[in-house]
C-alpha cells in the first residue's frame, strides 16, 4: 500500500515497486496530485501495473474501507507530507493522518511501515518538524517493523533559480552562500531506496538519513555549476540573513492580531531555517553537521539534473516548493 502516491517522490516510489514485480495498491483522492488533475482512474501518471483505488488517504476509515479492502498487505509506504508546512496543515497531515494510517495498518495486521520523513527533524524548530518527529516516535513505539527514511534536499527544491539565471539575472544567496550544505537526492534514487527498505533487513527498525551521490555542496557551488552549464559568467546577489530576521520579527508582531500573518511568519521561519541550517547528519556531541556521516545513494547528481533541465530533457514540479 502506498500513500502519497501522486506526489513526485510517491510516483517514483510506485515506479520502483512495480519494476520489482510487486503488487502495489495506491489510495488516492478523486482529484489528486500537485495540480489536482488526476482522475479516479489514475490517468497515465501512475505506472501501468499499479492498482489505483479512490478514497481519502488521510482518513483511517477510508484507508481500511477503500484501500485495504480486507486484503492482506505486507507493508505500507507513506510519502504523504503537508504541502506548505503551516502549523495546521503540518499537524493534520504529518501527524494526524499518519496516526490514522498507523491505526489502519495495525487493525489490518500490516507488519511493516516505511515512512518518508525529513532530515531536518534532527533540529526541530518548526511546527512541521515537530509534527513529523511526533509521528516518528509513535511509529517506533507501535510494535510494527519500521523504516524511517530522512532524505536531504530534493532536486525540485534546489531548481527554483534555473529560469532566473537563464534570463540573465543573478543567483540569489543567503549570506555568502557557504552557510549551508546538502547532498541532494533525485526522486528516482529516493524512490528506489524506499522500495528497497522492504526486503533489506539492515534498514528495518532504523532511522535512515540518506543523501544523493557525491560530496556535500553549498548554494554558492550550486550557482557556480549552473552558470557554467549555461556558459555564463557567474553573478551573485547576497541577501543578508539579518533581513530575514527583520521580516520575521515584523510578521511575528502582526501575527498576534491577524492569523494570516501568523501563517506568513511560520513560512518566514521555514525560509530562515533552510537559509541557515545544513541538510546533513547532525553530530549530537559536537552540534555540528557532518557531511562524511551523511550516507549517499543513487547515481544522479543535482548537476546532472540541471544539465537535463537546460537541455529540455526534464522538468520541475515544484508547486509549494517554490521559493524564488
Amino acid at each position: 500500500m502506498v500513500l502519497g502516491a501522486t506526489g513526485t517522490i510517491g510516483r517514483a516510489t510506485v515506479r520502483a515497486l512495480v519494476q520489482r514485480n510487486l503488487d502495489v495498491v495506491c489510495l488516492i483522492r478523486a482529484r489528486a496530485g500537485g495540480n489536482g488533475t488526476i482522475g479516479p482512474s489514475g490517468g497515465t501518471t501512475l505506472p501501468a501495473g499499479a492498482i489505483v483505488r479512490v478514497g481519502d488517504p488521510t482518513s483511517s476509515a477510508s484507508l481500511g474501507r477503500d484501500g485495504i479492502c480486507g486484503e492482506r498487505f505486507d507493508a505500507i509506504i507513506s510519502c504523504l507530507a503537508s504541502r506548505t508546512g503551516r502549523p495546521r496543515d503540518a499537524w493534520a497531515i504529518d501527524y494526524e493522518a499518519h496516526i490514522g494510517a498507523l491505526a489502519a495498518a495495525q487493525q489490518a495486521r500490516i507488519p511493516h511501515m516505511v515512512l518518508l520523513s525529513a532530515i531536518c527533524v534532527q533540529k526541530p524548530r518548526l511546527e512541521f518538524q515537530r509534527a513529523k518527529l511526533a509521528f516518528e516516535q509513535a511509529l517506533i513505539g507501535s510494535g510494527l517493523t519500521f523504516s524511517i527514511v530522512r532524505p536531504t534536499a530534493f532536486f525540485k527544491s534546489l531548481s527554483g533559480q534555473v529560469d532566473r539565471v537563464r534570463q540573465g539575472k543573478p543567483f540569489l544567496l543567503f549570506g555568502d552562500g557557504r552557510l549551508t550544505a546538502c547532498k541532494p537526492i533525485s526522486d528516482n534514487d529516493l524512490g528506489c531506496y524506499l522500495a528497497d527498505c522492504l526486503d533489506d533487513a539492515t534498514r528495518h527498525d532504523r532511522i535512515l538519513p540518506i543523501g544523493g551521490p557525491g560530496k556535500a555542496i553549498t548554494p554558492r557551488e550550486q550557482g557556480e555549476a549552473l552558470f557554467s552549464l549555461l556558459g555564463l559568467e557567474p553573478r551573485f546577489r547576497q541577501v543578508p540573513v539579518r533581513m530575514l530576521d527583520v521580516i520575521l520579527a515584523i510578521l511575528g508582531l502582526l501575527g498576534r492580531v491577524a492569523s494570516k500573518y501568523a501563517d506568513k511568519a511560520e513560512l518566514a521561519r521555514i525560509g530562515r531555517y533552510y537559509a541557515t541550517e545544513s541538510m546533513l547528519v547532525l553530530d549530537s556531541v559536537t552540534g555540528k553537521y557532518d557531511a562524511d556521516a551523511t550516507p549517499s545513494t543513487g547515481a544522479e547528481t543535482l548537476f546532472d539534473f540541471y544539465r537535463r533541465l537546460i537541455n529540455g530533457e526534464a522538468e520541475v514540479e515544484r508547486g509549494d516548493h517554490s521559493v524564488f
